[in-house]
């Protein structure tokens, strides 16, 4: 495919999607890797436009360089949307209150700690679906114990075999001190996506290293 060939199918798919002002968006293109630009009204929207072009076939990669500016109507004190912030991080059940938020100019920073990495990614969901959010960024630390490496290495590749989205023997797991690298290659981002939550599930992963390439 050329670029662009891919080009026009990811903006028709950004196009595609109501949650995105595609007219907002640009998009560059460059073998399989897509480069996203331009500004949009939310982290929400941000994060929906990666998730578009990811789902584009012969998308090997996306830079998200998107950047966020609230409309006139959004604009909110960072007080207030701490507050909102913390509000709904602590009605959501699955994220623990061992994690906190601070807010500068709309951009929301999580900190603090969680054991297991479902938690911290229901953070980040809740935190980017707060009017006035920008962007979220990450500083909160996985403290879960770490497993017997043997342990998480074998239970990761079980959840690859039983996975009907996976070839597992495309892929390889490494495991050292609660660290993992999953290496190998799929045939897209949803499969790789599959992967990579299959690791983090493993009980005491800390960090998981993502060595996949996406080929088609």
């Amino acid at each position: 495919m050329s670029n662009e060939e891919l080009r026009k199918n990811v903006t028709d798919e950004l196009f595609w999607d109501p949650k995105i002002d595609s007219a907002s968006v640009a998009v560059g293109t460059d073998g399989g890797t897509v480069t996203l630009r331009g500004t949009v009204g939310s982290f929400r929207e941000k994060r929906a436009a990666k998730k578009a072009a990811e789902r584009v076939y012969g998308v090997t990669g996306v830079e998200n360089e998107l950047s966020g500016r609230l409309m006139t109507g959004d604009a909110r004190s960072d007080a207030d949307v701490r507050g909102d912030v913390l509000q709904a991080l602590m009605l959501d059940t699955l994220v623990p209150s061992t994690i906190d938020a601070k807010v500068n100019d709309g951009e929301v920073t999580l900190t603090g700690e969680a054991e297991f990495k479902f938690q911290l990614d229901e953070a980040l969901d809740v935190a980017g679906n707060i009017r006035g959010v920008i962007n979220v960024w990450d500083e909160v630390a996985i403290v879960g114990p770490p497993p017997a490496a043997g342990d998480v290495k074998d239970a990761i590749s079980n959840a690859f075999d039983r996975s009907a989205k996976l070839d597992a023997d495309a892929l390889t797991v490494e495991s050292s001190n609660g660290t993992v690298t999953v290496k190998g290659t799929v045939q897209s981002w949803a499969e790789h996506d599959e992967a990579i939550d299959a690791a983090w599930a493993a009980p005491g992963v800390r960090n998981v290293h993502d060595r996949i390439l996406v080929l088609y």
